[in-house]
């Protein structure tokens, strides 16, 4: 098994994050790693899911969602064709920083890695990949903060 992780602290309630996360339609207009992903995040539903890892080729694949626990995490198991060649759980974590400041998070993104093909191709997981993790939590923070910026401004307006 390898691992990949990604983590990010992000000023944003749990429930901006996780508004951000499962708005799958805006996906395009943010989401520089997974640009498109269809399906709605429930246990046992099966999404349509296109990554464009920087410098590598587009895939898309279609995982099941194994878990969905609104705003803590989500989590999706994908295979490339029969179980046991290459297979990867890419789980969503969202963690408050701190009980008595509910509006910062810390935002992790992990991928495991298991079957024949992961030494072959670890190289450019660990490379493509991993920048892929990275750039779309980067793009998830600015997101979610701009988020919480407006309901911020329309608490104090209103």
């Amino acid at each position: 098994m390898r691992e990949l992780v990604a983590t990010i602290d992000i000023e944003a309630s749990p429930d901006e994050v996780w508004q951000v996360l499962t708005d799958f339609d805006r996906y395009p207009e943010w989401n520089p790693f997974i640009t498109e992903i269809r399906g709605v995040p429930e246990e046992g539903a099966r999404l349509q899911v296109r990554i464009e890892p920087p410098d590598g080729r587009s895939i898309s694949f279609a995982p099941e969602v194994r878990r969905a626990a609104e705003t803590v995490q989500l989590t999706w198991l994908g295979r490339v064709l029969v179980p046991g060649v290459f297979d990867g759980e890419h789980s969503f974590e969202i963690r408050p920083l701190e009980i008595a400041d509910p509006r910062r998070v810390r935002f992790t993104q992990r991928e495991r890695f298991r079957g024949l093909l992961v030494p072959l191709l670890w190289r450019s997981l660990d490379r493509d990949t991993r920048r892929g993790f990275e750039q779309m939590n980067e793009a998830l923070k600015d997101r979610a903060e701009e988020l919480a910026e407006a309901r911020d401004t329309e608490d104090t307006e209103g």
